[in-house]
């Protein structure tokens, strides 16, 4: 009895382990990258990135947010995840572009866009390079703080793809490409590089923001945002790492060299940043760092009682190049220069203020000039210098404070004189509000001798990326008798 009684336990357990190894894994375990999918989509079923931002620059003109996809329209978009959430820099998000290169980048673009999806840990899935065919029947196309999106849609809102779907939109292929990233320059990147991988050269972190970590300030509540510069054109872009990112308390390393991300925008669409997958995308490990000469007295603490000199601009006409007597409106390159604005909307000017807009010039580059006359500091005592900037969406333009005291006043040697910067001058940034003027603070000239000249250089361009707007208004420069 007791024999019979095992040999029917026996089977009982053995049907249970034939059922259970007959359940699909698939349904209860996100694949593993070694996991093969062979998907075949006909190639006549496959658009293109340009046709997915073309659709939506439709919608746009057609006075719509969103572009929808309709639910018969049977497409897909081919394309190589450039995001990882691995490192927590991304969150719920992939990233996909259309090339592992930049090859033919004329008549073959290289475009990517955002996947909107309500899911963590996506990278589990969807790793670094992995080819991907997203099933677009009933999906929308909007921009998302700035970038091109593909999500669901109800109205004229963006939702994200859900839990439940997201596998049977983002269809996994077996191949796991290498990606190469597009290497350039801040001045080369155009809004058409949103949403690729790119390799900025020659970079490095902005001296006053040495020793700081990549998110876990006190200053960093959802995002830690560090200045990285241009060795070769002073240009900058913001790094932007996640206070959820698990490289968050590394300090950001203090050489120069490159960095490779995602370029994208900000949450509020306000200035361009450059978002890496991990702590190892920022190879700066040139210990010679590029940082300029600098002139630092500090800020006084009272202005003089006697000016020197000083400029409100109201003399000057509207869109017309800044010319007052001893000062210098010099274009160093393209066609805009320094020039009259008067504005009382909601970025408004003081009164008639100076002004660098470049949009619409055309123009690569644009640097130019406005220098003030010269400052005897041996003449005079304690010489101060104070002035108020503003700016309307920088994307990357920006302008320095800058001191000779070697120049000869003419244009054909501004650029062959030695220049450094006032480091205690405040300029208004990138990520500050553009609808406020801010002070510079009352910046002490007084460990300095000689003839000094004052420069305000600003450097962008007439493309979207660097086409930023700064205005400059009533520079004082005063001394004590």
């Amino acid at each position: 009895m007791m024999n019979k009684i095992n040999k029917m336990a026996f089977s009982f357990v053995l049907m249970l382990l034939v059922t259970w190894s007959c359940v699909n894994d698939d349904d209860y375990n996100v694949p593993s990258p070694g996991d093969p999918e062979i998907i075949m989509i006909p190639a006549d079923k496959i658009t293109t990135f340009r046709a997915i931002h073309e659709r939506y620059e439709q919608a746009i003109n057609n006075g719509n947010l969103i572009a929808t996809i309709d639910a018969d329209e049977d497409i897909y978009l081919e394309g190589y995840v450039v995001s990882s959430d691995a490192a927590g820099n991304f969150f719920e998000e992939l990233i996909i572009q259309n090339k592992t290169d930049d090859s033919n980048p004329d008549n073959d673009p290289r475009l990517g866009v955002k996947i909107d999806i309500n899911v963590s840990s996506l990278s589990d899935t969807y790793e670094f390079g992995r080819k991907v065919y997203v099933k677009l029947s009933g999906l929308t196309i909007g921009k998302s703080s700035g970038i091109i999106t593909i999500a669901k849609g109800e109205g004229k809102r963006l939702e994200q793809i859900q839990e439940f779907e997201y596998r049977d939109i983002v269809l996994r292929t077996e191949e796991v490409a290498t990606i190469f990233p597009k290497s350039t320059t801040l001045v080369n990147l155009t809004e058409a590089d949103r949403n690729t991988l790119i390799k900025l050269v020659d970079m490095q972190l902005n001296r006053f923001e040495l020793g700081a970590t990549f998110a876990s300030e006190s200053i960093d509540e959802f995002d830690g945002l560090r200045t990285l510069e241009s060795c070769n054109s002073g240009v900058s872009i913001i790094m932007q790492t996640s206070t959820f990112s698990d490289f968050k308390s590394l300090i950001v390393p203090q050489g120069q060299g490159d960095i490779t991300g995602v370029f994208s925008r900000d949450f509020g669409d306000d200035f361009n940043v450059i978002i890496p997958n991990s702590a190892v995308d920022v190879d700066f490990g040139n210990t010679e760092r590029c940082d300029p000469m600098e002139l630092d007295c500090g800020l006084a603490e009272s202005v003089g009682t006697e000016n020197l000199f000083y400029e409100d601009f109201e003399s000057q006409s509207n869109n017309r190049l800044i010319e007052i007597s001893g000062w210098t409106n010099y274009i160093e390159t393209g066609s805009e220069g320094w020039e009259g604005y008067s504005s009382t909307s909601t970025n408004a000017s003081l009164g008639r203020s100076a002004r660098v807009q470049p949009a619409s010039s055309g123009d690569l580059s644009n640097i130019t000039w406005l220098i003030t006359p010269a400052i005897d500091l041996d003449t005079y005592n304690d010489v101060t210098l104070r002035f108020k900037t503003s700016n309307s969406l920088a994307d990357s333009s920006f302008m320095e404070v800058l001191y000779t005291l070697d120049w000869d006043g003419t244009e054909a040697n501004v650029t062959s004189a030695t220049w450094g910067v006032l480091s205690a001058a405040y300029v208004v940034k990138d990520s500050d509000s553009f609808v406020q003027w801010f002070n510079s603070g009352n910046v002490d000239l007084s460990c300095a001798s000689g003839t000094m000249h004052i420069a305000f250089k600003y450097t962008g361009g007439g493309i979207d990326t660097f086409d930023g707007i700064y205005e400059l208004d009533e520079i004082s420069v005063d001394y004590v008798p």
